[in-house]
């Protein structure tokens, strides 16, 4: 190995892809190798990529191409290309894209120093398990290089899925759902709190499954309960809980701990019942909206957000007018909406009654247009609070304003607080924790002075 080689890193994607990323990162780190931000002066690239749905495919195929030019244009000596893209079409990725010298799956992430080094890694797609690699799970020991801000850092506590829903493809890509161990988790916060982190995000496939392979009851709750009393954890959160797994104890310890963020990131994907049923999902309108009753009941003041996916095979417009009343109804804090991607290897691939694209496009704008007026009515309703804010520097969209977080906005995916004002001798700094006061909203985000 060339002590001092340069390595970039272009992680796409989802926090979990971002945590892979981090990972390799830190093995390279740990062998001395010199990581920079700047793609052009890489003598490596390594390409995370993200391959769920076709939108998510396509940015991934556009980035490798992208970064290989830097063959041409740049120092790129070698392009690496590593994630869910991989496991989908490592061979045709190779066969189409020759300025690819090596690709390695998401269960040969510690192998990823070995490949920098020696060149050429053109792995088989395995076809049974007993010659697949060993499923990789990280854990508090293995070396990670964190690319988020200092404050903030998100948490991998399992790898892989065991539900069968229709639509996707990740059990097929990461294998089967593996809980790392409480002790495990618990250390990795310790020493992530003793490094400044003052938000800890949960995440995995299903993280309210947590812990029930190792037959552990209450698993999440128990585990939100320890890291709760982690000295420096300021806010803890968690994100991607499937709805049946949500329990009174979870509910409860969400509750009575100050610092885990009444926040609840529930993808439902549907509510009509025959749809949920063709997505291999269960549940209907009359259930979900019994528990989240139940949630705002034993977590006053609880934020909700969820995703839907709209012109799934067998949509008709009832199903879309069932699911449009639903969101009227509960008032989510935060929504997403995809349109339904017709993916190669799921079981909705094989399914007929296929929702036209435009069709399902007109959905998606209608739905989202409704949720606007639900997050404007509720952002106006703000007006006048005085909020905590994790404060995180200048923001994106200008300089003269700075951008933060309330605990109902979680990193990357929800709105922002906008500062506008604040006192002159104020020395708040990224990370800190200060008090703003809201004075008006701007679509899905707030605006406030420092007081």
């Amino acid at each position: 190995m060339a002590d001092k080689t340069k390595v970039g890193m272009v992680s796409l994607g989802c926090p979990k892809n971002l945590v892979d990323s981090e990972v390799m990162m830190g093995l390279l780190a740990r062998e001395g190798y010199e990581l920079t931000a700047d793609s052009a002066s890489a003598e490596v690239l390594v390409v995370n990529t993200c391959g769920f749905i076709d939108s998510a495919r396509q940015e991934s195929v556009e980035t490798i191409i992208e970064m290989a030019s830097l063959k041409q244009s740049g120092n790129l000596k070698k392009l690496i290309v590593a994630g869910c893209l991989v496991e989908r079409y490592r061979d045709e990725l190779q066969r189409e894209i020759p300025e690819i010298d090596a690709c390695i799956g998401v269960n040969e992430l510690s192998d990823i120093t070995s490949v920098v080094d020696r060149g050429r890694k053109r792995l088989p797609v395995y076809s049974d398990s007993a010659s697949a690699p060993e499923l990789f799970l990280y854990d508090e020991t293995t070396p990670r290089l964190r690319a988020t801000a200092p404050y903030t850092s998100y948490v991998k506590i399992a790898e892989g899925c065991d539900h069968t829903c229709a639509f996707c493809i990740i059990p097929r890509l990461r294998g089967q759902f593996r809980s790392r161990s409480p002790e495990s988790i618990l250390r990795e916060v310790e020493i992530l709190a003793a490094q400044g982190v003052k938000e800890i995000v949960l995440i995995s496939q299903d993280t309210v499954q947590y812990g029930a392979d190792l037959a552990l009851r209450d698993g999440l709750a128990r585990l939100l309960d320890s890291i709760a009393r982690v000295e420096g954890v300021e806010w803890a959160r968690f994100l991607y809980c499937y709805p049946t797994g949500i329990s009174d104890e979870l509910l409860k310890v969400m509750a009575e701990r100050e610092n885990v963020c009444n926040y609840f990131d529930i993808p439902l994907q549907h509510v009509s019942r025959g749809v949920l049923a063709r997505m291999r999902r269960g549940g209907g309108r009359e259930m979900y909206e019994r528990m989240f009753e139940r949630i705002r009941e034993r977590v006053p003041g609880v934020a909700l957000r969820t995703t839907f996916i709209v012109g799934f095979p067998g949509e008709t417009q009832e199903d879309f007018e069932e699911l449009l009343g639903f969101v009227r109804a509960v008032e989510f804090d935060s929504l997403g909406v995809f349109t339904y991607s017709d993916e190669e290897h799921s079981a909705a691939f094989e399914l007929d009654d296929k929702v036209d694209p435009r069709t399902a496009k007109r959905r998606e704008r209608r739905l989202m247009k409704e949720q606007a007026k639900i997050v404007r009515r509720k952002n106006r309703a703000m007006i006048g609070n005085r909020v905590k804010v994790l404060l995180e520097g200048k923001s994106r969209r200008s300089d003269l304003l700075l951008e933060g977080r309330i605990e109902s906005q979680a990193p990357e995916i929800d709105g922002s607080v906008l500062i506008n004002d604040m006192p002159e001798d104020c020395a708040a700094r990224p990370g800190d924790f200060v008090t703003v006061e809201i004075t008006e909203t701007a679509d899905y985000d707030l605006i406030g002075r420092i007081v």
